[in-house]
Order: C-alpha cells, then structure tokens, then sequence
C-alpha cells in the first residue's frame, strides 16, 4: 500500500500551552475531517515543528488528546529564517493509504493560509 504524506499549518494566538494545544488540536481534527481519517490505524507516523518563539508544549500532547496512543508523534523546531512567520506549527502525516497523491487534502488554517495560498481553494 502507498504511503502519503498531508501536510498542515496553523498560528497560535500566544506561547502558551493551552495555545498551543488548541491550536494543533484545531487542525489535526481538520485534517482528518477533510480527509476523512476516522481510523488512526492508517495514520503511519506524524512529524510537528513548531518555530522557536513556541516552546509551552508539545504538538504532540494535543494528538494524544485526540487519541493517537499508538501513532508515532515527533516534535521538532522549524528552521528559525528571520522573515518566516511566526508562532506558527507545521504538521506531516504519514498515511497508508490507496489515496492517490492529488486526492490528499492539506490544511493551512489562520495566517498560515498565507504559507499556501494554492492550497486555500482546497478547504
């Protein structure tokens, strides 16, 4: 079976650990909604960076609240580029799936819209 990847972005409104909870718990249930992933057993593995002014909690955290015991979660930083956006956090799903890779639906909510604006028409 092919695995794929969806990616996804969100801002947090503040460095804060129920910030950023929220906000990585907004989209990874967007991302499944759109996807329609109501089974985490396709879910291969997910990747969350945030940038370096977000460091209350891990993405991962807001996963686990969803459920994901068994999904392998990792946390890491985004590359610190001085006009990046900030307070932002990135997700990479691996999924196995016989999706095919323009079938794949990712989310860029907030001012991350602006990360991907091509990808806006899609939500």
């Amino acid at each position: 079976m092919p695995v794929r990847g969806i990616r996804g972005a969100i801002n947090c409104d503040e460095n804060s650990a129920a910030s950023i909870l929220q906000a990585t718990g907004e989209l990874l249930q967007e991302i499944l909604r759109a996807n329609d992933l109501s089974d985490f057993d396709e879910i291969v593995s997910a990747i969350f960076t945030t940038t370096a002014d977000l460091d209350a909690a891990f993405p991962a955290e807001a996963a686990r609240e969803l459920g994901m015991h068994r999904v392998p979660l990792l946390c890491a930083n985004e590359i610190d580029v001085p006009t990046g956006m900030k307070r932002c956090i990135r997700i990479l799903l691996h999924l196995n799936t016989e999706k095919r890779a323009h079938e794949m639906v990712h989310i860029y909510l907030r001012d991350a819209r602006r990360l991907r604006p091509d990808m806006n028409s899609a939500q």
